[in-house]
C-alpha cells in the first residue's frame, strides 16, 4: 500500500524524516523534493564500471543552467530523508517529464532504512533550462510485508552530497 499525504505527515518524526519539511510540498500521496544548486557531470567520454570515473561540479545559478541533450547530469535533493519500516520510492514530477527532462531514471525504489540525500540521475531529450530549488521529483512511501533487514550499504548510506556511481567498489570487493 502507498501512504497518503496525511499519513506521511502523521508519521513524520517516527518512520519518516524529511529535513527540511514544508507542508506546502505535501501532495495527496507523496511529497515533492527540491533540486539542490549543484550538479556533477562525468568528464570522460567513456565510463568504466571497474574504476572511479572523474567528475566535474557545476553550480546552478539563480538565473538557471541550460542542460544539453545526451549528457547525464547527477543532482541531489535539498531535503535529507530517513525512512524506517517503509519503502521509499522516487519519481520525477510529471510536469518536469513533460518538458523532456527525465529524473531518477533507475532504481526508483529506495531501501528500508535509507538515510541521506537522494542523488538524481537527470537526462534531457532537448535543451532545457533548470533552476535551483525547483520541485523536481516526488517521494512516495510504501508499506512492507514480512521480516526485513534495514539498508546498511557502505556505498550510499548517510551521504553528504551527490553520489557518482560507486559500482567499482563491488569489483574491488570481489578481488
Amino acid at each position: 500500500m502507498i501512504l497518503s499525504g496525511k499519513e506521511i505527515e502523521k508519521r513524520l518524526g517516527r518512520d519518516i524524516f524529511i529535513e527540511p519539511f514544508s507542508e506546502r510540498q505535501l501532495n495527496p500521496n507523496s511529497y515533492n523534493l527540491r533540486l539542490h544548486n549543484e550538479l556533477l557531470v562525468y568528464t570522460t567520454p567513456v565510463l568504466d564500471m571497474r574504476r572511479p570515473n572523474p567528475t566535474e561540479r557545476l553550480v546552478i545559478p539563480e538565473e538557471g543552467l541550460l542542460l544539453e541533450p545526451g549528457r547525464l547530469y547527477l543532482g541531489r535533493t535539498v531535503e535529507y530523508t530517513r525512512t524506517y519500516n517503509l519503502v521509499p520510492m522516487l519519481e520525477g514530477r510529471s510536469s518536469v517529464g513533460r518538458l523532456g527532462l527525465f529524473i531518477h531514471v533507475t532504481a526508483g525504489f529506495g531501501d528500508v532504512g535509507f538515510e541521506g540525500y537522494w542523488t538524481l540521475e537527470m537526462f534531457c531529450i532537448q535543451p532545457i533550462k533548470i533552476y535551483p530549488g525547483v520541485e523536481i521529483c516526488q517521494i512516495y512511501y510504501h508499506t512492507i510485508e514480512g521480516d526485513y533487514e534495514p539498508y546498511r550499504s557502505r556505498k550510499y548510506q548517510k551521504n553528504t552530497g551527490i553520489q557518482p556511481s560507486l559500482l567499482y567498489t563491488e569489483f574491488e570487493e570481489m578481488r
